[in-house]
This record gives C-alpha cells, structure tokens and sequence, in this order.
C-alpha cells in the first residue's frame, strides 16, 4: 500500500513532539529577551560621543542604562567569559551555571514545584544568584571574577556617561519607570 501523496503529520515518536515544542518555546524567548538589544552600530555611533556637563551625566548613565541594558548585560558577561579562559575549571562552572540559570529561570512558562512547594521566582533568582557566586568562589578565581566584573561595570559606566541620548527615545513604561521626562517637557 502506498502512501503517495499523504502529508505525514508526526516524522517522530510520540515523546519528541514535547521536547521539539520546548526547544521552540526556548527559542522564542531567547529572542524575545536579545530582541531588547539595540544594534551595536547605534550603539558605537562616533558621533554620538562627547563629554557631559556635570549636571548631565547621572541623567545620561539612567538613559543609557535603561536603553541599552541587554546590550550592557552582554558586555559585562563577555567581559567575564574571556577572563576565565584562564581558568578553565572556572569557564566550565560558569557555562553550567548559565545553563541552569536559562532551565531553571529564563525559559521556564510555569511555576516552579519543588515536593508539593510551590517556589516563586524571586525565590528561585536569589538562590541561583548566591549559589552562582559560591560555586564560582569556590574555583579559586574569586580575584579574577571580581576584577572582570569590576572592569565590566567601569566599562558600561564609561560608554553610558560619554554617549549622548539625544537620539535616544525610551518609552518610560519600557524602561520600568527609570526615566523622568525631560526638561521643558510639559506632558
């Protein structure tokens, strides 16, 4: 008997499906959450550099802050990548911590269920956090890690106070209420 002309509609078992849907769930929202990321030519535009006057650079840090946040969390973490190359025992927890931070955390659509318990995500965020930074003090790069993350953050402060946000437009409800509006603006 031949099939010719059927249009199959599984080519998997019957468990893969859950697995291919959770792989394109997972997909979705790391796009979602990179889609936040403002395109790195706008971010280095040359033109856009100068330096503030005194009153202007907190303004400017908030600004920069709230619009290019998914692009300054991606600075900070490459920053902190390439400095545990070094260390590779170190590299490899991190990768493993990413990976639980992204099954248990980010890509995760219900709540999570622990023997009955129902675990909120402010819970789930201040133990991967505090269990992130043990398992990684305990890799014996806590010098390393801490100088990373310090010259990450200098790094991000100098971009967000040199950049000028002139031709920047942040919705305020977007920004999470980080922003005031501007001076002379009377809405």
């Amino acid at each position: 008997m031949t099939s010719y002309g059927t249009i199959p509609t599984s080519s998997s078992p019957a468990g893969n499906p859950v697995n291919l849907e959770y792989i394109s769930r997972a997909k979705e929202r790391i796009k979602a959450g990179l889609g936040t990321r403002r395109p790195w030519r706008e971010m280095f535009n040359f033109r856009c550099f100068n330096l503030p006057s005194t009153s202007g650079a907190f303004s400017r840090i908030k600004t920069n802050l709230a619009f290019f946040r998914m692009n300054y969390v991606i600075i900070v973490l490459l920053i902190l990548f390439l400095s545990l190359l070094w260390h590779p025992i170190s590299l490899i927890v991190f990768i493993v911590m990413m990976a639980i931070w992204l099954f248990l955390y980010f890509l995760r659509d219900e709540p999570l269920m622990i023997f009955g318990w129902l675990i909120t995500d402010c819970v789930v965020l201040i133990v991967l956090s505090v269990v992130t930074i043990v398992v990684l003090l305990l890799t014996h790069a806590t010098t390393n890690i801490l100088v990373s993350l310090l010259v990450g953050v200098v790094v991000v402060l100098i971009h967000a106070v040199v950049r000028k946000t002139d031709d920047l437009y942040v919705d305020e409800e977007a920004a999470g209420g980080l922003l005031t509006s501007p001076p002379g603006d009377t809405s």
